[in-house]
């Protein structure tokens, strides 16, 4: 007959991993000589990433990877800042964490430069003054060209680099992994990126961003590690301090999943064998010193017998001087009873006594006399006789409540019973009580991707959206962006996430239609390594100038910060006409001129009068030939 087997729970600790300060590098002189070699920084809005874009194996990875966080307390000094892997553990120093990103935009430049300061230090540039090397540099989707100019400014007139290229991280990843299945370009197909703020959708047409149709969706990393958060805290409400936002991110990396197919996902974890299977018991820090945890059963004995012994101690005195007072209100008693002529004396007492008659004070008597005699009992047996003694109403003051009177001054002996020694305890266990039973929130946080209403978030889910954005080009480009569907981004890690998407797909495209799907080989860091094929491909140095995609120092002072060199992997370069507000002047009388032919000339300066429809040029000048 089998017997049936004990459930396999599976039981994680936290690695609550601290990062190690990052080793200053030396310069290679392959990075210097002929020419200086690109430095490669992939801005990410949760880790960047920096390196050489040179040939040779020691430069096939990013040197450095870092959060994109810097601690800095207020009115600290610029060298006291902790940046990135400086900050061993950053749940002490969360208050204090600043970022240079609002989203997955650069609007903090004081940080963004301490970011580069790092990155060049710890690089090994240790020139006065300026960076002689080229940047290569991950801007987001449909970045602002406000954003970029002072990117551009920061660069050039800061650390005066001699060339910048800015490019689309997950633009990169998708050029790299198409080089890598050898998909001959120009590259058609959609990208659904997924990071820390934000998650994108960018069509790319015949090898460039078709920036008209790219939609952003505002649930990525951060919301889905807020949410969890806030699941376990309510939860757990007594180990809100021990889920933390790294705890939490931790379980998003390494146990969460996403579901094919959700609803019935969440049927299977309504089974108690699956839930048992499944369920992840999260293991926290405790300590195991409990008070009276460790203590054996004859210890806990003898203490009891200690507190028995100091009980009856205690009760004993008190008897002895109950007796003493008795003993002395009835020799008093006594003697005011039998003196006699001194009647007002007498009923004075009685007043006192609250009584009203010598009857009744006889009683009282009588029964004060009994008291004495069970104290004096009580006494000659305390040694070994066990008993409850009895509330004498004498003991009370005849002025206070029944409440009051209920009350027994003696402690009785028996008032905690001694247990058998063979009746079983119930054991706490410590262990257990600091375990986190992570069931549905594995695949419930990952799930706000697709459908972001249970965080708040009043929007289209990245599939909703895709298919909004495929409604918007005819069949054949439909087909074209379907055959090519690339998944890329640290949001995209989960177990799961591209069958989930082709499942989507399946119900989305019309019957027997044929499409694609594709995971980046490294989600999360192939937008560097894009960057770095890119730069190796296109040097900076071209015939007559910079090549295509780069910016030289002379075409940011000639066409202004905002401008960018577009490249396959870059954002679109939509120039916008900044107007210039013309300052208003007197008006001035008509001037009456000669012309070479010796004709006259008037001359009419229009300046107030001007629409903004005709602030685009400075003034009008009317020639009227006479």
């Amino acid at each position: 007959m089998a017997s049936k087997e004990d459930p396999v729970y599976q039981i994680f600790s936290f690695q609550d991993c601290k990062s190690s300060p990052d080793p200053i590098f030396e310069l290679p002189a392959q990075c210097v000589t002929p020419t200086p070699a690109p430095i490669v920084i992939d801005n990410g809005s949760f880790q960047t990433r920096a390196g050489w874009a040179a040939p040779g194996a020691e430069f096939d990875s990013p040197r450095m990877l870092f959060r994109s966080v810097a601690a800095r307390s207020r009115g600290a000094a610029r060298s006291e800042t902790q940046i990135g892997n400086d900050i061993p553990n950053l749940e002490p120093l969360r208050w204090l964490l600043k970022s240079q990103f609002d989203r997955n935009v650069v609007v903090n430049f004081e940080i963004q430069e301490l970011i580069f300061d790092y990155v060049f230090t710890h690089l090994g540039i240790s020139s006065e003054g300026s960076v002689a090397h080229p940047i290569v540099l991950t801007e987001a989707p449909c970045n602002p060209l406000h954003c970029r100019q002072m990117m551009s400014e920061l660069l050039f007139e800061c650390y005066r680099v001699p060339y910048v290229s800015y490019g689309v991280d997950s633009l990169y990843s998708f050029y790299h992994n198409n080089a890598q299945r050898n998909l001959q370009p120009p590259h058609t197909g959609i990208v659904l990126s997924s990071g820390y703020h934000c998650s994108h959708i960018l069509p790319v047409i015949n090898g460039r961003l078709d920036a008209v149709n790219c939609k952003r969706v505002n649930v990525a990393g951060s919301q889905a590690a807020s949410y969890l958060q806030r699941l376990l805290q309510l939860k757990y409400p007594g180990h809100l301090a021990a889920i933390t936002l790294s705890r939490v991110e931790e379980l998003l990396h390494e146990h969460s999943y996403t579901a094919v197919d959700y609803h019935e996902e969440l049927e299977k974890w309504r089974s108690p064998e699956f839930y048992d299977r499944e369920v992840h018991r999260m293991q926290l820090p405790f300590s195991g010193k409990v008070p009276g945890g460790c203590v054996s059963v004859e210890e806990r004995q003898e203490r009891r017998a200690q507190q028995l012994r100091r009980l009856q101690e205690i009760n004993a005195r008190r008897r002895e001087e109950k007796l003493l007072q008795d003993q002395e209100r009835l020799d008093r008693l006594m003697a005011e009873l039998l003196e006699d002529g001194l009647l007002d004396q007498f009923h004075k007492s009685l007043v006192e006594l609250n009584m009203d008659s010598a009857e009744e004070l006889q009683s009282y008597i009588s029964k004060l006399q009994l008291a004495v005699e069970q104290g004096r009992q009580k006494l000659l047996h305390s040694d070994g006789a066990e008993g409850r003694t009895e509330v004498s109403e004498l003991e009370q003051p005849m002025d206070e409540g029944d409440g009051v009177a209920l009350m027994d001054p003696d402690f009785p002996e028996d008032t905690l019973p001694e247990k058998p020694a063979n009746v079983v305890q119930p054991v706490f266990n410590m262990a257990e009580y600091h375990q986190l039973f992570v069931g549905t929130e594995r695949l419930r946080c990952p799930e706000i991707l697709f459908q972001p209403s249970p965080t708040g978030e009043d929007q289209m889910g990245l599939m909703e959206t895709l298919q909004y954005v495929l409604a918007r080009y005819t069949q054949e480009q439909q087909e074209a962006l379907v055959s090519n569907v690339f998944l890329t981004g640290g949001n995209m890690q989960y177990p799961g996430m591209k069958e989930r998407v082709e499942r989507e797909l399946l119900a989305m495209r019309p019957f027997q239609s044929h499409f694609k799907v594709t995971m980046a080989s490294r989600p999360a860091v192939d937008a560097w390594y894009g960057a770095r094929d890119w730069a190796l491909e296109h040097p900076p140095a071209g015939e007559g100038g910079a090549a295509e995609g780069w910016i030289s120092r002379q075409d940011y002072e000639e066409k202004g910060g905002e401008y960018l060199s577009e490249h396959c992997a870059s954002n679109v370069f939509i120039p916008m006409k900044i107007v210039k507000p013309v300052p208003a002047r007197p008006t001035e009388p008509s001037v009456t001129t000669l012309t070479p032919t010796g004709a006259s000339a008037t001359v009419t300066v229009v300046t107030s009068a001007l629409t903004p429809s005709c602030l685009t040029a400075a003034a009008d000048v009317s020639m009227v030939t006479s």
